[in-house]
């Protein structure tokens, strides 16, 4: 091959591999972003049925099925709820044994493939939960959003804003200690959810754009009668619950933050998800600026929460060393740098966004000191 031909052929070879390269990191980019609600993230392990008895399930044995608490397990058609690994029970070395604490829905046949999720619920706080609530819309920038409001005596309001992989069932774990307390709540979808509206681009923004719905349910609370609001968001939500403290224009309002497992450090968390989907590490980089380029997210969150003009208001944290979607130093830096005003409950064996899951007694006694001056 003649010197110019070999050099148009390396050129154009390079060229096709970067555009490869650029179209793969977009792909994985994407990928990322499109974990919408309900559809399980990526990093969740799949588990086998091996049986069922009464009371008691078995599944493969791994990291995952050992977990200790309670979560719920899906699969195409189930949904059901296993509590802690049941000990002293003739099992397999290649199993595990959980206490099976009911089935919502479908049958658990032996080879049924699931997962486990930090959803226990589904349906609405009715028939879920036997819980009044109504169903009421909450006007957004983008349209209506759907959201559970449960009454209660108190003038401060809790809203609640789940985070990636789950849907505004998730919440409901919470919402008996909630109403056991006498705080209203305010379930909140919000765009991407379904029945809310579609985000622009059909892409979700890691809490970067979605921050607005939560300050829209932060109006509506207030025109109802919310003297004050806090903010519990999972994930996600609770990037979004620290953007909405710090830029609503009723900022004021808000008088706490929950945070569990936020996403502070968007640009990990985009490298977790699209790692989890098995992109090569070479081209994770190639997938952070993707995000960066399809959506605008950008800046630094954790700056923006701690800086001028950051979170003024107490803040309860949740979040442990097993989170591999939102990673916890974010979280153990945000605690350092507002000592006067945040605090950090460590949850250790737990996944993303599943730190009531793990624990909820001690979860909820936490929860329950750090409410109290709130109420």
């Amino acid at each position: 091959m003649r010197p110019a031909t070999a050099t148009a052929a390396a050129v154009t070879t390079l060229i096709g591999a970067g555009a490869a390269a650029v179209a793969i990191g977009r792909y994985a980019g994407d990928a990322a972003l499109s974990a919408g609600a309900g559809r399980p993230l990526p990093s969740d392990p799949r588990l086998t049925v091996h049986s069922t008895a009464a009371g008691r399930i078995t599944l493969r044995r791994c990291l995952a099925s050992l977990r200790p608490g309670t979560y719920g397990i899906e699969g195409p058609g189930i949904h059901a709820v296993v509590g802690p690994v049941v000990e002293n029970v003739p099992h397999t070395p290649d199993t595990v044994v959980r206490r099976l604490e009911r089935v919502t829905r479908g049958t658990l046949a032996p080879g049924a493939r699931v997962r486990l999720t930090p959803q226990l619920h589904v349906g609405d706080p009715r028939t879920a939960l036997g819980a009044q609530h109504a169903d009421v819309d909450v006007p957004g920038e983008l349209g209506p959003l759907p959201a559970w409001f449960l009454p209660g005596a108190r003038g401060t309001w809790v809203i609640t804003v789940h985070g990636l992989g789950t849907t505004r069932e998730h919440p409901m774990n919470l919402m008996p200690f909630l109403r056991a307390h006498h705080f209203p709540v305010l379930g909140l979808a919000y765009r991407g959810d379904a029945g809310a509206p579609r985000p622009p681009g059909g892409l979700g923004h890691l809490g970067d754009s979605e921050w607005r719905d939560v300050d829209a349910a932060i109006r509506y609370a207030v025109r109802r009668g919310a003297e004050r609001v806090i903010l519990h968001g999972w994930s996600t939500g609770g990037a979004m619950a620290v953007r909405a403290a710090t830029r609503s224009p009723l900022r004021d309002r808000v008088s706490g933050l929950v945070l569990d497992s936020p996403v502070l450090d968007w640009e990990a968390t985009v490298r977790a998800l699209a790692a989890s989907r098995r992109t090569p590490g070479v081209l994770l980089p190639l997938a952070v600026r993707a995000v960066q380029g399809r959506t605008g997210v950008h800046g630094d969150r954790l700056r923006e929460a701690t800086g001028p003009g950051g979170l003024r208001v107490p803040t309860l944290v949740f979040h442990g060393p097993d989170d591999t979607v939102a990673p916890w130093h974010t979280s153990r830096e945000l605690v350092r740098l507002l000592p006067d005003l945040a605090v950090l409950h460590t949850t250790p064996r737990a996944p993303h966004a599943a730190m009531w899951n793990a624990d909820p007694a001690t979860y909820e006694e936490v929860l329950r000191r750090f409410l109290t001056p709130l109420m």
